[in-house]
């Protein structure tokens, strides 16, 4: 892709010179480009399961992932996508003490900066089961070249097992305007919950802090939380994920005033009673999108996902679009983005 650009470039206008060096070489160019119809097609290494919010770090996009010792991938323009480094070399001690079976493959990690620190969170856990827990980790840079680059593990956020009616998987952290920081987590069970945590160490505010319930389905997983204005939304999975072209996952979202609920869907629905408005779905090879985050560029929103491309035999890969917001604040992936 990279060189039939620069073959354009000696042999186009000026002004289309520009604009293919802005789209293949600079970042900036997504300030440009990226209009109602989203960004270009996405390039590179593509393959992730359960991708965290994408996070910035100094010229660079981050996006970490299921896998052994946690996967990442990194960009310079949102388009271009490289494999980049793991998190752990060998997993911590603690994490077989919790799950043996989890055999150092961590899921659904997320990470927010906070107090000059990156913090990550990712999850231990085996299928089925709620004998998991939350970790976290951190590091003062996400570029592995950086001479103060290096991850500390922090050992165990929150923990749940069989005896719990929830299970402590798939984290999300927020960062709100007070300078709270906020994780929801859930699957399954009694669906997602939310706890505040210590926005200088990343932990558990307290150990007895409360445990927030803030949505429910039959098939519930993957929360997202974002704010924005005075609202704050919380973005969901329902249906089945990890089963290729046959998962049926869709991304449902509700939002509230509070960051502790209640969360309503469009319609009034409460999130804890089943609501849940559909934000999306399964169409044409982009199969069962989930775990969705959200980035802003240059006061552009972005979505990202993991779908599961029924073009690649249903592996699952990142996907991102622009996001659009209602005149009455709800978000919406606008219909000219097509999947890709």
């Amino acid at each position: 892709m990279q060189s039939s650009c620069v073959w354009a470039v000696r042999f186009c206008p000026a002004p289309v010179r520009l604009l293919v060096k802005l789209l293949t070489f600079g970042s900036v160019a997504l300030t440009l480009t990226a209009g109602a119809a989203g960004l270009p097609p996405l390039t590179g290494e593509l393959q992730i399961h359960d991708p965290s919010t994408i996070i910035k770090c100094g010229d660079s996009y981050w996006v970490f992932g299921t896998g052994t010792g946690i996967s990442s991938r990194v960009s310079k323009d949102l388009v271009n996508w490289m494999e980049g480094s793991r998190i752990f070399r060998e997993a911590p001690a603690w994490t077989t003490k919790v799950n043996p079976k989890s055999l150092g493959k961590f899921w659904a990690p997320d990470l927010v900066r906070s107090h000059g620190q990156y913090l990550l969170y990712y999850s231990i856990s085996s299928w089925g089961s709620r004998e998991s827990a939350i970790g976290l980790a951190r590091s003062p840079t996400l570029d592995p070249k950086g001479p103060d680059y290096g991850w500390r593990d922090d050992g165990i956020v929150i923990r749940t097992s069989s005896n719990d009616d929830h299970n402590a998987i798939d984290p999300s952290v927020l960062l709100d305007p007070d300078g709270r920081l906020w994780l929801a987590f859930g699957s399954y069970w009694s669906g997602i919950k939310l706890v505040e945590l210590n926005p200088k160490t990343g932990l558990r505010l307290a150990t007895n802090s409360p445990i927030h319930s803030i949505a429910w389905n039959g098939a519930i997983e993957a929360a997202c939380l974002h704010q924005r204005g005075d609202s704050y939304y919380l973005f969901v999975n329902w249906g089945q994920c990890c089963r290729g072209t046959n998962s049926t996952y869709e991304i449902r979202m509700g939002r509230s005033t509070s960051v502790t609920g209640p969360y309503l869907d469009r319609d009034g629905k409460n999130l804890l009673q089943g609501g849940g408005s559909m934000l999306m779905a399964t169409e044409g090879h982009r199969i069962g999108p989930g775990h969705a985050g959200i980035l802003n560029v240059a006061g552009k929103d972005f979505l990202s996902y993991h779908f599961y491309n029924a073009r690649q035999h249903g592996r699952a890969e990142l996907g991102i679009t622009t996001l659009k917001w209602s005149d009455d604040g709800w978000p919406e992936v606008p219909v000219s983005d097509t999947p890709r």
